[in-house]
C-alpha cells in the first residue's frame, strides 16, 4: 500500500492533459484549481477501486474484472458513465484480440518460415546422399 497520503494521487502531467483535452482553446486553469482536481479524481478512482472491489469479494475472486467495476459503478449512481465505459471495454478488447491475432499470425509466419528452412537443408541433404550414391555407382562400375 502507499506509504504516504500523496502516493495515493494521479499524476500531475496525466491530470493536466485531461483537464486541457476537457476545455476550450483559451482557457487557463490555476495551479490550485489542477490540484482540487487531481485530489478528487484520485478520491474517485480509489472509491470506485473499493466499491469494485466488493463485488469481487461478494464473488469470491481476488481479482476485480470489467464486470466489478460497471456494478461499481452503478453502485455508486453514476449510471450515466455505465454506456461509454462499455464502448470503451469493447473497443479495448477489440483491440487486444487484433493484437493477439496479429502475434498468431507473426508465430505462425515464422514457424512456416523454419519449416522451409528445415525442408530446404533436407532437400540439400537429399542432394548429397544422391550425388554420394552415383559417385559410389560410377566407382563401382569403373571396377
Amino acid at each position: 500500500m502507499a506509504e504516504r497520503p500523496e502516493d495515493l494521487n494521479l499524476p500531475n502531467a496525466v491530470i493536466t492533459r485531461i483537464i486541457k483535452e476537457a476545455l476550450p482553446d483559451g482557457v487557463n486553469i490555476s495551479k490550485e484549481a489542477r490540484s482540487a482536481i487531481s485530489r478528487a479524481a484520485s478520491v474517485f478512482v480509489l472509491y470506485a477501486t473499493s466499491c469494485a472491489n466488493n463485488f469481487a469479494m461478494k464473488g469470491k475472486r481476488k481479482t476485480l474484472n470489467a464486470g466489478d467495476v460497471l456494478s461499481a459503478m452503478e453502485e455508486m449512481e453514476f449510471q450515466r458513465f455505465i454506456a461509454p465505459l462499455k464502448e470503451s471495454l469493447e473497443v479495448y478488447r477489440r483491440e487486444q484480440k487484433g493484437k493477439k491475432e496479429a502475434r498468431k499470425d507473426k508465430d505462425k509466419k515464422a514457424d512456416s518460415e523454419e519449416q522451409d528452412k528445415s525442408r530446404e537443408e533436407e532437400n540439400d541433404d537429399d542432394d548429397e546422399r544422391m550425388e554420394e550414391e552415383e559417385q559410389n555407382d560410377e566407382e563401382e562400375l569403373d571396377n
